[in-house]
């Protein structure tokens, strides 16, 4: 019987997809999974089912739709019993393990002492072993290995004293600490490059690699809590990108709120307030784009010794390697940061795999879904089906040049709001209600600085998107745990 390769997932955290220079980025500096592109295929329209990290996740995990696993905001998980990819490949005689951040219990809001009391849930997810961590941000309020290093080097107290400073510090701590630094902030952290934590995180699954000894083919997930906010790249780090022109946004136009009072211009509110809007100049933006290629180029690094670990145990040719992201970032779009939006920036991820001994390099541009990346697993490990899965394998795209099975609009989903895109238009509605929200022409406005929802002239665009997708989308009821949080009174 031929031995069954090995997967390798890297998934960074809040990778925006163009920021790589094999996207045609002129500053980013990822050689290595530059690397991976050309001797893989690189999907350059590749969605996340929700722009945020535990509804990304989760939809990936299930293979389900946000309203058909109820994860839709960052407060609530999968439920029990739900079957997973990692069941799936488990079953199939893999053996599945994480190291870092995996986001797929809630954060805030509960105590949980160290992360690896979190294991018995992650078993029941499918994982057999896992070195389980945080964010940053949560790093805050939860123990894990990584905070055992770090306290170990007598580092914690001073980066918890400056993850506790940060304004956008996550429900763990927003209680307890208000800081006055704007979320857009690029101060480098107080950590040295060895210390930093994708730095650690990648040498924690180099370790895992160097030790693994099992006959069983191995399905490994790395979860790098980098680039995520706050842009704390070592100063070290930064000088890599002193001298360098960083572009700018396509477009610095910040969105237009709703006359009328409702949920949309709730979440919209809120969100300009998340990211500092009022605040966020050029200055700030360029700061906090050089910080941020910093953190990529670190993750970079990282990922070139994981594919160097691979290549010293001779598995490099028997081994997947997918590099991609839960969700994207703003990153001074629209004078935003962050995501939860339905923008580009922050719905679309990087996505590059190269099969084991390479393919011919190709981009492929049909848009597809990020949790297509899971029936991939299934389908590379000879695995079981999913009932009711909504993802579509990309194998025969990778290995035979194949068009992937893309659906006829790309659906993205949080709090309580839904995001269609067709090849021309994108539109977003309010769930409870139906009420579209907003609508962008894609091909004339692809900056979304145009909202057309309540432009007389596409009426008959937000009807047909309604008629042909929006309604039979949601004509299910969604899991919903709670209330989504814009439709609450504060």
């Amino acid at each position: 019987m031929e031995k069954r390769p090995n997967i390798v997932v890297l998934m960074a955290d809040q990778h925006r997809a163009d920021m790589m220079s094999c996207a045609g980025d002129p500053v980013a500096q990822t050689p290595n999974i530059d690397w991976l592109a050309q001797q893989g295929v690189r999907f350059d329209r590749t969605y996340c089912q929700g722009p945020l990290c535990m509804p990304a996740r989760a939809s990936l995990v299930t293979e389900r739709f946000v309203r058909d696993h109820g994860v839709f905001e960052n407060s609530s998980e999968i439920p029990k019993g739900m079957p997973t990819f990692l069941n799936r490949l488990d079953d199939a005689g893999y053996h599945t393990a994480e190291v870092g951040k995996m986001h797929l219990w809630m954060h805030g809001g509960r105590k949980i002492g160290h992360t690896a009391n979190m294991i018995p849930f992650l078993l029941d997810l499918g994982f057999n072993d896992a070195i389980e961590t945080v964010g940053k941000l949560a790093t805050y309020g939860h123990d894990s290995a990584y905070t055992d290093y770090l306290d170990s080097r007598g580092l914690l107290k001073s980066y918890r004293a400056f993850i506790g400073a940060q304004k956008h510090c996550g429900a763990a701590n927003a209680n307890e600490h208000k800081g006055d630094i704007a979320g857009w902030s690029a101060a480098p952290g107080p950590l040295a490059i060895e210390d930093y934590v994708d730095v650690w995180h990648g040498r924690r699954a180099v370790e895992w690699i160097e030790q693994y000894n099992d006959d069983k083919p191995f399905f490994l997930w790395v979860g790098f809590p980098g680039p995520h906010d706050p842009f704390d790249a070592p100063a070290e780090a930064v000088r890599r990108f002193a001298g360098v022109d960083i572009p700018m946004p396509k477009s610095v136009a910040r969105p237009e709120l709703p006359e009328e009072d409702g949920p949309f211009r709730t979440f919209l509110r809120r969100m300009l307030a998340y990211s500092d809007s009022a605040s966020m100049d050029d200055a700030a933006i360029v700061a906090m784009r050089r910080a941020y290629y910093a953190n990529i180029a670190l993750i970079d690094d990282a990922v070139g010794r994981v594919i160097d670990a691979l290549r010293k145990r001779d598995i490099l040719d028997d081994t997947w390697i997918i590099y991609t992201s839960d969700h994207g970032e703003m990153m001074g779009e629209h004078r935003m940061m962050a995501k939860m939006v339905f923008y580009e920036p922050a719905v679309k991820v990087p996505l590059v795999v190269r099969p084991p001994k390479g393919t011919v390099a190709r981009v492929v541009d049909e848009p597809v879904q990020l949790m297509d990346l899971a029936a991939t697993f299934r389908e590379i490990a000879g695995a079981g089906e999913i009932p009711d899965s909504a993802a579509s394998s990309l194998v025969s795209t990778i290995v035979e040049d194949k068009t992937p099975v893309s659906p006829e609009a790309i659906a993205s989903e949080n709090f309580g709001f839904a995001m269609f895109l067709t090849k021309q238009h994108k539109l977003v509605v309010y769930e409870d209600d139906l009420s579209p929200v907003s609508l962008f022409d894609m091909q004339q406005d692809p900056s979304e600085d145009h909202n057309l929802v309540k432009d007389p002239a596409f009426r008959g665009v937000v009807e047909s998107m309604m008629e042909n997708h929006v309604r039979p989308f949601l004509a299910t009821k969604p899991l919903r745990p709670h209330q989504p949080s814009p439709s609450r009174k504060r």
